[in-house]
């Protein structure tokens, strides 16, 4: 199988239960909720994806013919030392993760974490499962390590207390970032807090990595 990479970098993981720990971030082309153009965000079943995941070009992007090909990638992104950590990310990542994929990257000795819209069941394997859902998907990945729901949402499905009863470890509450509009972001903060401190089994996931200048 051949791989489409959008980007891979060394950084600090922003977000969620592993904020602050050292990762390879593996972004890969594509998703199945938004083809990634403003052009087509308006009809998208996901509408607030920050990323572009659009094509190869990114930095440490590019088609990679096999598995272990790119395994041996992340590895060089890699700067030395234990606790090996990958975050593969998208867009959708779930679309071209495989076993031959899982298998590598563990030979290599990383631990793989994976961010996913949890359309797509996820493989067996996989170390670390964060599911991140909209509103107008169905959910397919019901269980995992970390659910971290963006927030608020206008769907009424988005609601967090519809994921309550999922079967994850922990709860994050991301408040929606408003690209240029840092008022209405601000609100979106406060009105998470203020949900987190009705609702303590979520917890406020804040993006650290853009208050600190981290891709």
């Amino acid at each position: 199988m051949t791989y489409s990479v959008k980007e891979m970098y060394f950084t600090l993981q922003g977000e969620g239960a592993h904020t602050g720990r050292a990762a390879v971030f593996l972004r890969f082309a594509g998703c199945n909720l938004w083809s990634g153009l403003e052009r087509d965000r308006g009809s998208a079943i996901c509408q607030f994806c920050d990323t572009d995941f659009v094509g190869t070009d990114g930095p440490g992007g590019g088609k990679f013919r096999d598995a272990e090909a790119l395994a041996a990638a992340v590895a060089r992104k890699w700067p030395g030392g234990a606790r090996k950590y990958v975050v593969c990310t998208g867009g959708e990542p779930l679309l071209q993760i495989d076993n031959a994929l899982i298998d590598a990257l563990h030979d290599e000795g990383f631990e793989i974490g994976v961010e996913t819209n949890g359309t797509i069941a996820a493989p067996a394997g996989l170390d670390w499962i964060c599911v991140s859902p909209t509103a107008a998907s169905a959910l397919k990945q019901t269980s995992g390590d970390e659910l971290k729901l963006v927030f608020p949402q206008t769907a009424p499905e988005a609601a967090p207390e519809n994921f309550d009863a999922l079967d994850f470890r922990h709860f994050f509450l991301q408040p929606l970032d408003v690209a240029g509009d840092p008022d209405q972001t601000a609100r979106h903060v406060q009105q998470t807090a203020e949900y987190c401190l009705a609702h303590p089994r979520w917890r406020l996931g804040l993006q650290t990595h853009k208050m600190i200048g981290l891709p």
